[in-house]
Parts: structure tokens; sequence; C-alpha cells
């Protein structure tokens, strides 16, 4: 198949909360014939190099990323790290450090729900998500295979949505922390999903405004969910900030079944060229 000239730069594998591996990630992207995809596991560069090794001797280009979570405005807000140096030693410490936090986390998490006197123990989930980074997504998936729930929104609503008596939540870095890092890890900083905040179209400029003080480089102006006027608008806020834009899918799997790869809802199309700012 002759390869179309678009791309998709926020995906996900089952290193983080996605449920395609790496390499299935980089055959699915060429049966799509998508020219490039950025990789942005939650938290961990994990999956990059069995990505690039896939890709290899194809015409795929493999962008390592990462996305990370922080905490605005007692928002959760994302931001990813494209074209990152995964072999950066302080960007893997810091890494690290999110990860322990993770853990514990989880662990609590994982307390919690026993004392609500569900059945799940640590070892459950290693049985059953053996190489993947656990998100609230895998406890819900747990919970309703296990017939303990009947949906994924169930064990959300009842248990591990953000005020339901299971959520912990993460001693999250500032955004303006991630940013850094991110540079320090020799990649571009974008926003991720600016309209997925909720925040009023104040509040996003101001955190704009203050990111790009701190050295924000874009923001992910084509993304699955945009409706209406979503895109013109991101891509005038990144014009009045002197920042370049991105898009990606947020490809998950079936972790996210309405949304697909390089394609989001269906009409999603993410140029190429988009590929010269990183």
């Amino acid at each position: 198949m002759s390869h179309t000239p678009y791309i998709d730069l926020h995906v996900h594998s089952n290193c983080s909360d996605g449920t395609f591996s790496p390499s299935q990630l980089v055959e699915y992207a060429l049966e799509k014939g998508l020219k490039a995809i950025a990789l942005t596991d939650h938290d961990t560069t994990e999956g990059i190099e069995e990505a690039r090794a896939a890709a290899q001797n194809t015409y795929l280009q493999v962008i390592p990323g990462i996305e990370l979570s922080t905490a605005f405005l007692g928002r959760d807000i994302h931001i990813l790290g494209l074209n990152i140096d995964p072999e950066n030693t302080y960007f893997q410490e810091k890494i690290k450090a999110f990860q322990q936090e993770r853990e514990q986390r989880n662990r609590t998490m994982i307390s919690r729900m026993q004392k609500e006197g569900l059945r799940i123990t640590w070892q459950d989930m290693a049985d059953n998500f053996p190489d993947s980074i656990w998100t609230r997504a895998h406890f819900a998936r747990f919970l309703a295979d296990t017939g303990q729930v009947h949906t994924l929104a169930e064990a959300f609503n009842r248990f591990l949505g953000d005020h339901a008596p299971c959520f912990v939540p993460r001693n999250k870095v500032t955004p303006f922390e991630a940013v850094k890092m991110i540079h320090q890890g020799k990649g571009k900083a974008v926003l991720a999903h600016p309209l997925l905040y909720h925040l009023t179209e104040e509040q996003l400029e101001e955190l704009v405004q203050s990111l790009v003080q701190s050295g924000l480089d874009g923001i992910e102006a084509i993304y699955s969910t945009n409706t209406g006027l979503d895109e013109v608008r991101m891509r005038q806020l990144a014009k009045k900030y002197g920042i370049f834009i991105t898009g990606g899918s947020d490809f998950h799997g079936s972790n996210k079944p309405s949304i697909d790869l390089g394609k989001g809802r269906g009409n999603l199309k993410i140029p190429a060229y988009l590929l010269d700012n990183l």
C-alpha cells in the first residue's frame, strides 16, 4: 500500500493502558499506511525499543514519546514529550520516581478495593496484566472480567472514579515541571488534548500562557474528540502564543474501542508535514 501523508502523534501500547503491543501497533500503522506514529505511553518509555525494532526496514517512522500526568487547578493535565531521547539518564531517573509513586498508589487502591469487599489482589493483577503499567482502566477491566461489575463505567462510578471510595489521587508534578523534564530528555513538550480538561476559555488560555513561559513547544490541536470549531480555536491559540500544533488519535486499542489509529472517530487526518516541528 502506498503511504498516505498522514501520521498519529499520540498512541498507547500495552506498556501503559493500551491493548496492542508496540510491535502490533507498528504492524497496524503499516496496514493503515501511516507515515509515522509517536508512541506516547503514560510515564514510561518502555515500549519504544520494541516499536523501533518492529519498524526497521519499513517506511514507518516511530517517534519516541511519553505522556506525563501532571496536576494543575485540581485537574489532571497531560503533557506529551515528543522525540525525546529515551536513553537520557536524568530523564529515566525522573520517570522511575513517577513509577514508584504509581506503584505505591496502586497498592493503596487495591487495599481499598479489598475493604469494599472486592476480590482483587496484587497477584491477580500481575497474572492478568503481566507487562503493563496499571492504571484505573486495568482495575476496572479486572473487575468486569471477573464479573464483579457489569461494565467498566460501573467500576468507575462505584469504586474507581475521582469521587469514588477506592480512588487515590497521585502526587503529581506540575505541568511546568513536566515541560522542563521533557526538555532535559531532549524532547518537545506539547499540551495534550487541551479541551478534555473542561477549563473555561480564560483558564485554558492562562494555562497555555504560563506553559509557554516555561518553554511549552506545542499544543495538540487535532484530536479525536474535537467537534465544531475546536480545532480552529486551538490553532488560533497556538498561533497567538507562537507555538506549533500536533495531532493525535489517543489510540488505546480495545480500551477505547471508538477511537481508531490515525483515524480517531473516523475522520481524523493528521498531515505528515507536522513532523517538521519535531
